[in-house]
C-alpha cells in the first residue's frame, strides 16, 4: 500500500510538492479510495469528516437550489483538495462535494488534517495558495455563467476536466454535464451535438473524447485560460 501511495501522491500537485520527511509523516494517516460518480466526499450542512486529494478522479462542488436543482460551483481535480473548510477552521460547508469522474483519491480524516497542519510545513503553504486559486475559479464561474453561451461553457468544462484527469478521454453522462452547467439536458445535448458535428469531440456510450483540443480552446470562453493560468502558478509554486 505504501508503494501505491507513494506513486499516487506524485499525481496530486499539492502532495507532490511535499518534501520526503513531510510526506512520510502524512502517509501514515491517509488511504487510497476508488470513487464513482455521485459518491459523496461530504454533504452540505453536515460536519466535514474527511478531505480528499484527487489523483485520477475528479470531484464537483455543487450547491442545491430549493433542494432540487444542483449547480456546480467548482471542479476539484489533481491540482487540489476537497475539504478547504477544514483547513479554514470551519466544521461545516454550505456545499456538497461528490465524485464527478471515477478514479482514485487520497483520503484523510478531517481531524487528521487538522493535527497534521499544526506543524507549519509545505502543505500548509500550498493550501494557502490553493485557496487563492479556488477564489479565482469561483469568481470566474460567476462571470462565465452570466455572460457566456452554453456551448462556450461546455467547452470550458470539458477542457478543465481533461486537465484534471490528465487524459483527453473520460467517462461522462450528458445528464451529469447538464447538472454541472445548470441547464436542461436538451440544452446540453444541443451544445455537445454542435461540438461533435464540428469534429471537436466525440461522445459514445458515456465516453467523451476530445478530438481537437486546439479548436476546442478556440470555441471556449476566456474563463478557461484565466483559471488554468492560476492553477499553473500553484503547481509551479510547489
Amino acid at each position: 500500500m505504501s508503494d501505491d501511495l507513494d506513486e499516487a501522491r506524485t499525481r496530486n500537485f499539492l502532495l507532490a510538492a511535499l518534501p520526503a520527511d513531510e510526506w512520510k509523516r502524512m502517509r501514515r494517516t491517509v488511504e487510497i479510495l476508488e470513487v464513482q460518480p455521485k459518491d459523496p466526499i461530504y454533504l452540505a450542512g453536515r460536519t466535514v469528516e474527511q478531505v480528499a486529494f484527487p489523483v485520477t478522479g475528479v470531484l464537483s462542488m455543487i450547491n442545491e437550489v430549493d433542494g432540487e436543482v444542483a449547480v456546480e460551483v467548482a471542479t476539484i481535480g489533481r491540482e487540489g483538495m476537497a475539504g478547504l473548510p477544514v483547513f479554514l477552521g470551519v466544521s461545516e460547508s454550505p456545499n456538497t462535494v461528490v465524485a464527478q469522474v471515477p478514479g482514485q483519491v487520497i483520503r484523510m480524516s478531517a481531524a487528521g488534517l487538522r493535527e497534521f497542519l499544526i506543524n507549519d510545513g509545505v502543505l500548509h503553504r500550498q493550501l494557502h495558495r490553493y485557496v487563492q486559486a479556488m477564489i479565482v475559479q469561483l469568481s470566474q464561474n460567476v462571470v462565465c455563467n452570466r455572460l457566456h453561451t452554453t456551448e462556450e461553457r461546455a467547452a470550458r468544462w470539458l477542457l478543465m476536466t481533461a486537465d484534471r484527469v490528465g487524459d483527453l478521454r473520460f467517462p461522462l453522462r450528458q445528464e451529469f454535464l447538464a447538472q454541472m452547467l445548470g441547464v436542461r439536458r436538451a440544452t446540453v445535448s444541443l451544445a455537445a451535438g454542435l461540438l461533435q458535428s464540428a469534429g471537436l469531440i466525440s461522445y459514445r456510450r458515456g465516453i467523451i473524447t476530445i478530438r481537437d483540443r486546439e479548436q476546442l480552446e478556440e470555441v471556449c470562453c476566456e474563463c478557461y485560460a484565466i483559471v488554468r493560468a492560476e492553477f499553473e502558478r500553484l503547481a509551479k509554486a510547489g
